[in-house]
């Protein structure tokens, strides 16, 4: 049987499906076409397959992922889903991998679930996707030495939250609409400031139970200013991060945005995973980089 909770206004559904042999929470981000699957009983029992594959072509979702803990990857890779990075510290004291497929029903060379798998497109470590990695380490090792720019962040309130993202998507710019993605989880829009008109809009959602965070930009710089001033905004965020004694953060940026990499670079990131599609632009899907950070020690409390 299946269940339909929505949980945003700008569109995303928690749907759940339960019966003798699968336990499913399926988070369905409407802008991204996203679904993440949340699986509450382990093994893989052949209907996972078969639900996750249909209810995904009924929502119009284009990509399907899953984090999971190690002892459960063979078990998604024999579902169809593809290893596409880790983050370290997920869950508190053990890390998380994320698998992932794209759907593609139009096209006739698939197999009968409509499922392409991620291994069929560019590795990780395709040249493009390395060149942008190498350099972005780079710029931030040569840009070390300059002082960072003076950046305010502070909490924003909702309603100022949500007018930036229709800026966003009036501008064509944004990244994200900061749907959820996880389940019980509390989330904190923050507004980062500048002199000369910088602005940029931010979202943490945290999962209290392992101490993680996943940062969220809801814009990309446009110039080596812009990404000054983010890079310092990065750093300030991470600070309130360790404050609320965050174990891990974890982001995400387009493959192809160097700026942006150079950001995370700067600010400790690394890359653990390419994922396949991830991300909408105005020019359609697009691979994106997957960040970690270690920011404090895991404590019993």
């Amino acid at each position: 049987m299946a269940t339909r909770i929505n949980t945003a206004t700008t569109g995303s559904d928690e749907i759940f499906f339960q019966n003798e042999g699968v336990s499913l929470c399926l988070l369905v981000n409407r802008y991204a076409a996203t679904m993440r699957v949340v699986d509450f009983r382990s093994g893989p029992h052949p209907a996972k397959r078969l639900f996750v594959t249909s209810l995904a072509r009924r929502e119009g979702v284009e990509r399907v992922y899953t984090l999971v803990e190690r002892d459960e990857v063979a078990t998604w890779a024999r579902l169809g889903f593809q290893r596409e990075g880790t983050i370290p510290g997920f869950y508190k004291r053990s890390d998380a991998f994320m698998l992932g497929m794209v759907l593609d029903s139009n096209d006739d060379a698939l197999h009968d679930s409509g499922v392409r798998p991620i291994a069929e497109t560019v590795g990780e470590h395709d040249p493009l996707y390395d060149r942008v990695y190498l350099t972005a380490r780079r710029l931030a090792k040569e840009r070390a030495d300059q002082p960072p720019p003076q950046v305010r962040v502070q909490v924003a309130r909702e309603a100022d939250a949500r007018k930036a993202i229709a800026n966003a998507l009036r501008a064509g710019r944004a990244l994200t609409t900061f749907e959820p993605f996880g389940r019980d989880v509390q989330r904190v829009a923050f507004a980062c400031t500048a002199r000369g008109g910088f602005s940029l809009g931010a979202s943490v959602e945290m999962q209290p139970c392992f101490n993680n965070a996943f940062l969220e930009l809801l814009t990309g710089p446009r110039t080596e200013k812009e990404a000054a001033l983010t890079t310092a905004a990065l750093r300030l965020l991470c600070d309130e991060l360790f404050e609320r004694d965050v174990v891990c953060c974890f982001a995400l940026s387009p493959v192809d945005d160097l700026e942006l990499a150079w950001a995370y670079a700067a600010n400790g990131f690394r890359r653990t995973g390419v994922l396949r599609a991830h991300l909408r632009s105005e020019h359609g899907r697009i691979d994106a980089f997957l960040w970690s950070r270690k920011l404090a020690q895991p404590t019993d409390g």
